[in-house]
């Protein structure tokens, strides 16, 4: 965005309304992908923070923050949707007899796979992490401008690096000419028009954050949230978001669910941008702690999610997600730039000289209660320690 008053304008709901008979749900299940989850080492949900001074600032009724610093022994939500793809792949091709050839089975049968993403640093390490469970080599893209630990930690998994100079989307666009060699899969948390059914199950990787959610809720007599306030990078965490809470009946007060806030850093807007032009158009983007945020173009997959999904989107600034994300730490919740993302894009959106206006769009007052997803601890992004 060149022009700073519209980067960080909230949309008004009525821009992209929800259609009311849509349902939108997750091709294998919840259910399933839960269980899946479940069943790998060191799950556990990752915490539901309760934040009382933050309801009180902002002026709600309580304020819960999902801490995604600890998910799976890697430091970002990232490895649900990985993790879960990698299974799918596996799944598949086991199916399909195509690593039984000449009675190979297991790792010895896989040992001929590389999977290749481009990344902003955590999609990256994760799928490196599921690889390397697997038996599985790894080829990772990664642009300018990510810091060279996160560079350093997707090695530390085994993965092979190739660095780009470039964007994020170039490095996707190298990334895909890569996976056109035999025996490579593409695993891109990304999709454009034929490329879609892969980026499909990342998103469904990442329905078990939103039923931890639920569940946590219920245990603390929370109940539904009122707001949901969700980081966007290109946009996959989103569109699971939208299909959890949009892909089910209303409340019994005729409530759709919980108004949906996407933030993006102002330095790759490409969502709030395509909103506004009401179509998915592609940015320029800039230099911002929020590195895993610094994507150009939505996905085409969850673009139509988020046009007709979401209530509003807000771009923030690099002084206000650093700010967002000291006070986190201070309160407990050790946030990277692009969890803290969250914090700032609340802040945008229920204080300043449109409060008002804002608050009634998004259905919020006194007695409501927020969840901000902090995607990211900060190991995942060593730039935390630059801004914060």
């Amino acid at each position: 965005m060149t022009d700073n008053a519209t980067s960080t304008a909230l949309l008004a709901p009525s821009w992209f309304a929800r259609p009311a008979a849509r349902s939108w749900t997750c091709a294998s299940g919840p259910a399933e992908v839960r269980r899946f989850h479940a069943a790998l080492p060191g799950y556990a949900p990752t915490p539901l923070t309760e934040l009382p001074r933050l309801a009180a600032e902002l002026g709600v009724g309580r304020i819960f923050v999902k801490d995604e610093s600890s998910r799976l022994g890697l430091p970002a939500f990232k490895a649900l949707g990985a993790f879960w793809a990698v299974h799918r792949i596996l799944a598949e091709r086991a199916a399909e007899g195509r690593e039984g050839a000449e009675g190979r089975e297991g790792a010895e049968g896989r040992a001929g796979i590389t999977l290749v993403t481009a990344t902003d640093g955590n999609h990256g390490r994760a799928l490196a992490r599921a690889g390397r469970d697997n038996g599985l080599r790894t080829r990772v893209f990664v642009p300018s401008g990510v810091h060279p630990a996160a560079v350093a930690a997707i090695e530390g998994e085994g993965a092979e690096v190739v660095r780009v100079a470039g964007p994020y989307d170039e490095a996707v666009r190298q990334a895909a000419e890569a996976a056109r060699a035999a025996d490579t899969v593409l695993v891109q948390d990304t999709a454009w028009p034929g490329y879609e059914r892969i980026p499909g199950w990342i998103v469904e990787g990442y329905s078990t954050l939103f039923a931890e959610i639920d569940e946590q809720l219920a245990a603390a007599g929370a109940g539904a949230p009122d707001l949901v306030t969700v980081p966007v990078g290109v946009g996959s965490l989103a569109q699971a978001a939208v299909t959890h809470y949009r892909g089910r009946p209303p409340a019994a007060d005729g409530r759709p669910g919980p108004a949906l806030l996407a933030v993006e850093p102002e330095a790759a807007a490409s969502l709030l941008e395509s909103l506004t032009r009401g179509e998915p158009v592609t940015v320029t983007t800039g230099e911002t702690a929020m590195a895993g945020l610094n994507c150009g173009t939505p996905s085409a997959l969850a673009w139509p999610f988020l046009r007709d999904g979401l209530d509003a989107a807000v771009a923030v600034g690099e002084a206000d997600a650093a700010r967002a994300m000291a006070d986190l730490g201070a309160l407990g919740v050790p946030s990277g730039p692009c969890g803290a993302a969250s914090l700032a894009g609340l802040r945008a959106a229920l204080s300043g000289p449109d409060a008002v206006a804002r608050r009634a769009a998004l259905g919020i007052g006194p007695e409501s209660t927020v969840v901000l997803l902090s995607t990211e601890g900060r190991e995942a992004n060593p730039h935390a320690t630059a801004t914060g």
